[in-house]
């Protein structure tokens, strides 16, 4: 059984630490996290305010699950790596290309397994389109697009821990490197060129509505509005997960209320203090000519990705759910259903990619095959240098060369 220490407990760390324990591969013995009520879910494991007391002791566990926010995923990253621990690393590895090449080095000197939690590579369906692929001949161009969702967008990236680049990181990074990484998986291929638009267009003080008020309870044009807080959360009392697990640990009505009255997610949409993007393209240039074009958006339902894959023997459409692959030499069309027990969301296991993932590394530290973890630190950061070459793009109007490691 694999033992393991969790640093982070938050909502991200308590789902991939839920699923380790729940299969019976692993048992959890040390979690660090500052607030109290997160650790106390970790009922007989040895319990550290800070992760830096964990560190200060030889060794407590086989590996450990990084989960704190963002901007604070470096430095524990490389004093674990330094103490021999295997790794599974919430994304983005780091903030700074600086930070992420000294865990990669990290890891690579210490010789430990190392997982970046890029769930999509890890799930039903992209492990069925990877096997559809051949049948259609040499790819030549893709199309793939993120539909984040208008309530997704606003917990997260308008009201939520990633609303700011500065406190965090910028959306591509944040959100979307799932979906560049996700693309070289499938393609096989290295980026060598992108550029890169997009913006905040909406969700701005400018287009705050007639009589909004500064909190979404107060406000007289809330139920008018597709992102009422009230509406978003209030459906949800009662139940212990996300979305809802990030607003409040109190989840009764009154508990919710609460939050929405005095927290952050109960704010105007209108009226926070983000700056990320709303919407983005993205296109990108592989080794050998192949071309992709990136959609991130966030005015959509919360769905699963939608992917179009163009080959010279044939096409494949996939939804998340199935694949319709068109032959050209027969003209005839097939779909596979590959339809995962949940849905897109962190909620819903990310389309078993959560499951994929865990499973995957638990896997690699139990027999030190590294093999299973279906990306080496070196091929996770090539993903993080295409996000900030997009980025560098969108900023400066530039087409941006992706530096070969």
């Amino acid at each position: 059984m694999v033992t393991l220490a969790v640093v982070g407990a938050g909502s991200r760390g308590t789902s991939y630490t839920r699923h380790a324990v729940g299969t019976g591969q692993a048992r959890v013995v040390a979690v660090a996290d500052p607030l109290a009520g997160r650790r106390a879910r970790f009922a007989g494991a040895a319990q550290y305010a800070d992760w830096r007391e964990l560190a200060a002791l030889p060794r407590q566990a086989d590996a450990v699950i990084i989960a704190t926010q963002d901007a604070q995923h470096a430095e524990p990253a490389v004093r674990f790596a330094e103490l021999g621990y295997d790794i599974l690393l919430e994304k983005p590895m780091a903030v700074t290309e600086a930070d992420c090449r000294a865990i990669v080095e990290a890891a690579e000197r210490h010789g430990v397994i190392f997982a970046v939690c890029y769930v999509l590579r890890y799930t039903p369906y992209t492990r069925k389109l990877r096997e559809l692929l051949p049948r259609i001949g040499e790819v030549v161009s893709v199309q793939h697009l993120e539909p984040v969702g208008w309530w997704h967008h606003a917990h997260s990236y308008v009201r939520g821990n990633w609303r700011r680049a500065d406190e965090s990181t910028f959306m591509l990074l944040a959100k979307s490197g799932h979906d560049l990484d996700w693309l070289v998986h499938v393609t096989g291929r290295r980026v060598r060129r992108v550029s890169s638009f997009g913006g905040l267009h909406h969700f701005r003080r400018e287009n705050r509505p007639a009589g909004a008020a500064d909190r979404c309870l107060d406000c007289a044009a809330e139920p008018g509005c597709p992102y009422s807080a009230r509406r978003i959360y209030l459906p949800l009392a009662g139940q212990d997960r996300w979305p809802l697990s990030v607003v409040t640990d109190d989840v009764s009505e009154q508990g919710v209320l609460e939050a929405l009255r005095t927290g952050p997610y109960g704010r105007c949409v209108y009226a926070c203090d983000n700056d990320v993007v709303d919407h983005q393209v993205v296109n990108l240039e592989f080794e050998g000519g192949l071309t992709a074009s990136f959609t991130m958006t966030a005015f959509t339902p919360a769905a699963h990705r939608q992917t179009r894959i163009f080959g010279t023997h044939g096409s494949i459409e996939g939804d998340g759910e199935r694949l319709t692959l068109t032959d050209f030499r027969t003209g005839r069309a097939e779909t596979v259903d590959t339809r995962p027990q949940g849905d897109a969301t962190a909620a819903g296991g990310h389309g078993g990619g959560d499951e994929g993932l865990v499973d995957a590394f638990l896997a690699a530290v139990r027999t030190r095959d590294a093999s299973h973890v279906l990306s080496s630190p070196r091929e996770s950061l090539h993903s993080h240098t295409v996000a900030w070459a997009a980025e560098r793009s969108r900023l400066d109007g530039t087409v941006e060369a992706v530096p070969a490691e």
